[in-house]
């Protein structure tokens, strides 16, 4: 009998081009995005329930989360200009015309709304930018995972569906974890639910997604994605539950250790996505396999 072919590619050379974006620049890139996105929500229900010690710090961290995103972005394509180049045309179908735009009505709204707390002047200006601000949140925070998705990286283009889920989460984990660090403890409450949803939502969408994406899952069990992800989970799940408990006291250290947690394991899990991608795209298996079984399962 013929023993079954082992899986091989074209002189054992990758199939696709991998990512030659720098790890410090994109997925700091993602990890400060998603923060600054959160943050917004944060200052705006913070502005709504009247906790200014908890909106300033809000605020702040949406404001120097995403100039600290868009200069990791333009570190990353080497110089200002080809950012600006981007904005030369507005492309519906195409998620880094749209993030592009995104960035460069949201980053104003945040330094506005921040330096309008800041100084305690206008005061109607600040209140406008920072419901602005609120609006565009949800998007800044969650257009990165759609960006990397929308690629042929096998292990990002897998989890399309669950990964804006898990960004959203993400976010949510590390904006909670500032405000837990920064506000006064009479006024972290919602930081404190925001947390918990987020974990939530975050680590179990993950496993969902995880489950569903078959061999494409295969590198975040493995070298450097996999610790990145068990200390993510690790930090993750316990920050949240110490950020539930920090609520029953005026202490706040273990408010401040829950929000270091949080961030953390936010920052953790972007950089377990990001290196996980990249080891899918240099094994061709990833790409070749998943193919070959899509089309045995149309010929059956």
């Amino acid at each position: 009998m013929v023993p079954d072919a082992e899986f091989s590619s074209y002189y054992g050379r990758p199939v696709l081009k991998k990512p030659t974006w720098k790890a410090l620049d994109i997925a700091g890139y993602l990890y400060l995005g998603g923060l600054a996105g959160a943050s917004s929500l944060l200052a705006a229900g913070a502005e709504m329930t009247g906790r200014p010690g908890l909106g300033r710090p809000a605020r702040l961290g949406a404001a120097a989360g995403v100039s600290l995103s868009l200069a990791a972005l333009v570190h990353d394509l080497g110089r200002p200009g080809r950012f600006l180049n981007m904005l030369r045309v507005f492309k519906p179908t195409s998620p880094m015309s749209v993030g592009s735009w995104l960035l460069t009505g949201y980053a104003p709204l945040t330094l506005a709304s921040a330096a309008a707390d800041v100084t305690g002047r206008w005061r109607a200006v600040g209140v406008a930018a920072t419901a602005g601000a609120a609006v565009l949140g949800p998007a800044v925070a969650t257009y990165t995972a759609v960006l990397i998705a929308d690629t042929a990286v096998p292990s990002w283009h897998e989890g399309y569906r669950e990964l804006p889920f898990v960004f959203a989460g993400s976010g949510a984990t590390a904006a909670a974890g500032l405000a837990l660090i920064a506000a006064p403890a009479e006024e972290a409450g919602p930081a404190r639910r925001m947390a918990a949803l987020g974990s939530v939502l975050e680590l179990g969408v993950f496993r969902l997604m995880r489950g569903r994406m078959g061999l494409a899952a295969e590198p975040f069990e493995r070298g450097t994605p996999h610790r990145l992800l068990r200390a993510a989970e690790s930090l993750t799940a316990g920050g949240a539950v110490l950020a539930c408990l920090s609520g029953r006291g005026p202490d706040r250290r273990l408010a401040a250790v829950a929000g270091a947690a949080l961030l953390t394991g936010s920052a953790a899990l972007r950089f377990a996505v990001f290196y996980a991608g990249v080891a899918s795209a240099e094994d061709p298996k990833y790409t070749v396999v998943p193919q070959r079984e899509r089309v045995r399962a149309r010929e059956r």
